[in-house]
């Protein structure tokens, strides 16, 4: 089989830029007048080989010293030192260089070396300063690019992994919050109402089935949550009897879409905590569920009065938020107001996409 010859981007920037730079170089001759190819040719391939070199070498010793992991304020300060030390071998390179080839192509005209010197150094020296500083500052800019890129991947890797290990265990927190809730209602029966209790049981069994067994899943269909809720509503109803009503209206094509798990759930416990609870009559709690301008609405109504201080002390629907938030990324937004006529209106408010 053969192999696929891979040239790395840095070889690739260094052949290409000094060719362009050497090509530059050819086409000021040719324009002079009296251009051999030949020896253009040669030109061309030996400034190509000999400023690769040196910037190649320039390379190696960076790396040796770790100036790529070095902070800009403390790159600059190499930096600046590097660019005149690689002008000053640029100087001395292209000066060896014109004065060999001059001394190959017409020996009879060519000054002493020292003269030679005096009359160019000045020009080269200025041309290999602006040149390196031109290869030093985009090799290093690149890289110092190429790794903040890579810290800010970093960054957000750990900012995931941070969010869904917050996720956890905010979710963690309600398998046992709503344990005790229903624990506590069961206990109310069994003294009460034994049957009702029996009852009572038959039902945590199922929604402990579906609310502890669930493992680490943080989003579950808008189908399954509503299952729970409805489960968790006949258990409610074994307490409050004819207290209790509830109603759950939901758009057939939201069934597979994906929600929070316990979102739903958790506004049906602070409508029977927070509402019926404390109506001697009791009243309708209604779950609604449909699509608004993009958004998928949720909507629990019962009877009462919402009061701000009492309730977003409750662990349910502080978790809530903090899910939402973390979730949605903000784009989310959960909302409890008091409506006309003696009922609370929770609401949430999650992108459709």
């Amino acid at each position: 089989m053969k192999k696929n010859i891979s040239i790395s981007l840095y070889w690739k920037c260094q052949l290409i830029g000094w060719s362009v730079a050497a090509l530059y170089w050819s086409y000021i001759g040719y324009s002079g007048g009296r251009f051999n190819v030949f020896i253009g040719l040669f030109q061309f391939l030996s400034d190509v080989f000999v400023y690769i070199l040196i910037t190649h070498l320039y390379r190696n010793f960076s790396i040796r010293h770790k100036w790529q992991q070095l902070n800009l304020n403390q790159l600059l300060k190499r930096i600046i030192p590097a660019i005149f030390v690689m002008g000053l071998a640029y100087l001395l390179v292209t000066l060896i260089k014109s004065y060999l080839f001059r001394f190959w192509l017409a020996p009879d005209n060519v000054p002493a070396f020292m003269i030679f010197f005096r009359l160019n150094w000045a020009t080269m020296l200025m041309a290999g300063i602006r040149l390196m500083a031109i290869w030093l500052l985009a090799y290093h800019l690149y890289h110092y690019a190429q790794r903040e890129i890579n810290i800010a991947k970093e960054n957000a890797r750990l900012a995931i992994i941070a969010k869904d290990a917050q996720l956890m265990s905010l979710s963690a927190q309600l398998n046992p919050h709503f344990l005790f809730n229903s624990l506590n209602n069961i206990k109310a029966l069994v003294i009460e109402n034994p049957k009702s209790a029996r009852r009572a049981i038959d039902l945590l069994s199922d929604l402990l089935r579906t609310a502890l067994y669930s493992g680490d899943v943080l989003l579950t269909t808008v189908k399954d949550e509503l299952a729970l809720v409805k489960d968790y509503f006949e258990l409610e109803k074994l307490r409050f009897e004819e207290r209790l009503h509830f109603c759950i209206e939901a758009d057939d094509r939201l069934n597979n879409v994906l929600i929070l798990r316990f979102s739903i759930q958790t506004l049906a416990e602070n409508a029977i905590k927070h509402g019926i609870a404390k109506q001697k009559s009791g009243g309708l709690v209604s779950v609604k569920i449909v699509v608004v301008d993009n958004y998928i609405n949720i909507s629990v109504q019962n009877p009462g009065e919402f009061n701000m201080d009492e309730q977003n002390g409750g662990l349910g629907i502080k978790n809530l938020t903090e899910r939402l938030q973390l979730q949605y990324k903000g784009k989310a937004a959960f909302n409890i107001i008091n409506e006309a006529g003696g009922n609370v209106l929770s609401t949430i408010l999650i992108p459709c996409s």
